[in-house]
């Protein structure tokens, strides 16, 4: 054993180092269990679940190297190394020579760090509530030059089945890994393949402070951890980056059951380490902003050229379109094309050669005006994920309270500014009642509910649909039933409204189990910031012959971030001992946000 080194494990742990934030921090320590689940993160057999061992075995390894290459654990864990350096004022630790760890930093050059939100991917199960991840910028101007800090399943949801790689995924059954990769690599997976808008926030950290990151980031690079979907995923593991950058940060504080990938971009505004915000357009974003450039005659070009029903050269002799219009259509034609082969929708050889073609041909038309898109709402600006609802109401003339709570996240009610527009995702929301005549009613207890209506266009063609599982009273009496739903249908809108029709195959539970197919039509106003109008009329056909008619009609106001009133008119045919009556409820609701 080197001389020092249990006079520098004495010295430890009489400063009691094993116990400070940074070096919990490091072991990603949380009441006395590290969450790292590699056994190739520690030196001590015990390292897990003991960090005072594990800092000793960590200053035994680094004073006695046996390996002065890349193997060396100085290479392996610069950041452990440099803090013990520090607060043990260490000059006994040998030379080594760690040729990768040197090559990747002269890579990086890291300068500054940026926290980055791909939206919301509502027809992926493993990217529903977005993403979180991290770049680290390096003195390069381009940032697409930077590196990613990702921790993702490792798994294929593509590839797996969903309900499969749901429940593995909430129950641990995989790995999460930790990599490091160019900044480009993730634009093309979210914005281009995704169609994903993406947000990035720059921290308030300096150069000094990135290089911490960047140490702890290259001690992780490699390693897995049990990952779970709602508490530790993606977005939770960029906290521990963040924090080793600057120890007095706590962004777990904000975290207690579950971590939602903008709420950690929340939390990071709650500590004020937010500063310059910058947005970057998707694919199909891009494309939408061109149908609104287009000429409707001149739309079906578009799609003519990439669908090879229009060679390049026939469409540039075409003589009834602008200039400008040519110009645009070639463009769209570009973007449409690689919007295309991300999807897998054509052979490379095909894409590559029309993609010279088009660029080529759109080359020789001089520039033209810089496409301008507007930057939606942006997401650090929308309400928070947890919901308590209160409020009051009359059904059928009798007076009645409401309490609720949702755990997560937004349904189509609640102000869209800054979430996907059209999307809804309910986890456990819970709404009682009591009135005069029940002392308590379970209005609704939805395990989960997702809608996606995606409004169709001339470039997309997208289904709209809706799940449900849970309890509610929609039902032909008025008692409450579990019910299961998934339907599918069109939306079509603008920029002020989009309207939809669905059509609904349902079961609930009463004495028996009673089958339905309700067919809706539904308006939802939600063009300004303040306010917005849901409107949806439905008719079912049960199993047992009975029909009923529902209607509802919700006018919303946002009176701040996390603030919410709304007015509510519920309208339900219901069949009472066979007898046909009519139950109206009105409601005025206040929903806080936190």
């Amino acid at each position: 054993m080197h001389a020092s080194t249990q006079d520098y494990q004495s010295k430890a742990a009489h400063l009691n180092l094993s116990q400070e934030r940074y070096w919990q921090i490091l072991l990603h320590m949380v009441d006395g269990e590290s969450e790292i689940d590699d056994a190739n993160f520690f030196f001590a057999a015990n390292g897990k679940t003991n960090a005072k061992d594990e800092l000793d075995a960590t200053l035994n390894a680094l004073l006695n190297e046996t390996q002065f290459d890349d193997n060396a654990s100085a290479c392996r864990f610069p950041a452990r190394k440099a803090w013990l350096k520090e607060k043990l004022h260490i000059t006994e630790f040998p030379e080594v020579s760690c040729v990768d760890y040197d090559k990747i930093l002269k890579r990086l050059s890291p300068t500054s760090a940026t926290l980055v939100f791909p939206s919301a991917h509502i027809n992926s199960p493993a990217s529903m509530f977005g993403h979180t991840f991290i770049r680290v910028n390096s003195k390069y101007k381009s940032k697409l030059l930077a590196y990613a800090i990702n921790y993702a399943a490792d798994a294929n949801p593509d590839k797996e089945n969903a309900t499969v790689f749901a429940l593995k995924g909430l129950f641990g059954g995989y790995y999460g890994k930790y990599s490091l990769l160019p900044y480009y690599e993730k634009l093309k997976e979210y914005r281009d393949t995704e169609k994903r808008d993406i947000w990035e926030y720059d921290l308030d950290l300096t150069q000094e402070e990135v290089q911490k990151m960047v140490r702890h980031i290259w001690e992780l690079n490699g390693t897995h951890s049990d990952y779970y979907f709602f508490t530790q995923n993606c977005s939770y593991n960029m906290l521990w980056f963040i924090e080793a950058a600057r120890p007095s940060i706590d962004l777990h504080k904000y975290f207690n059951f579950a971590v939602i990938p903008l709420e950690t971009v929340h939390a990071a505004k709650s500590e004020g380490i937010l500063t310059s915000q910058h947005y970057r357009p998707s694919k199909r974003t891009i494309l939408l902003e061109y149908e609104t450039l287009l000429s409707d005659k001149n739309k079906m070009y578009v799609k003519a050229l990439v669908d090879a029903n229009l060679s390049v050269e026939s469409f540039m002799a075409e003589t009834n379109i602008s200039q400008e219009q040519r110009k645009y259509i070639l463009e769209a034609a570009i973007e449409y094309l690689e919007y295309s082969f991300s999807s897998s929708e054509m052979k490379k050889e095909y894409y590559l050669k029309l993609f010279y073609d088009l660029t080529q041909t759109r080359a020789t038309l001089g520039k033209s005006k810089e496409l301008k898109i507007k930057s939606p709402p942006n997401p650090i600006n929308s309400h928070r994920a947890v919901r308590a609802t209160t409020g009051f109401g009359y059904r059928d003339d009798e007076p009645i309270l409401f309490l609720g709570i949702r755990p997560a996240y937004h349904d189509l009610e609640d102000s869209s500014l800054g979430f996907l527009r059209g999307t809804q995702i309910e986890f456990l929301n819970l709404l009682l009642s009591t009135s005069d005549k029940e002392a308590l009613t379970l209005e609704n207890a939805t395990i989960i509910s997702i809608a996606s209506l995606t409004q169709r266009s001339e470039f997309f063609s997208t289904l709209s649909w809706r799940m449900k599982l849970g309890w509610d009273r929609e039902y032909l009496d008025n008692d409450t039933h579990f019910t299961t739903t998934l339907g599918a249908g069109y939306s079509v809108g603008n920029e002020y409204l989009y309207s939809y029709i669905l059509v609904d195959p349902l079961f609930y539970i009463d004495d028996t189990v009673i089958g339905g197919v309700g067919s809706s039509i539904g308006v939802i106003v939600d063009g300004y910031d303040f306010m917005s109008t849901n409107i949806e009329a439905t008719y079912r056909l049960y199993t047992n012959a009975q029909e009923q008619t529902l209607f509802k009609l919700t006018q919303s106001f946002r009176l701040s971030q996390n603030l919410q009133v709304k007015f509510k008119y519920d309208y339900k045919k219901r069949v009472l001992q066979s007898i046909k009556s009519d139950e109206q409820t009105y409601k005025a609701m206040l929903n806080y946000y936190f």
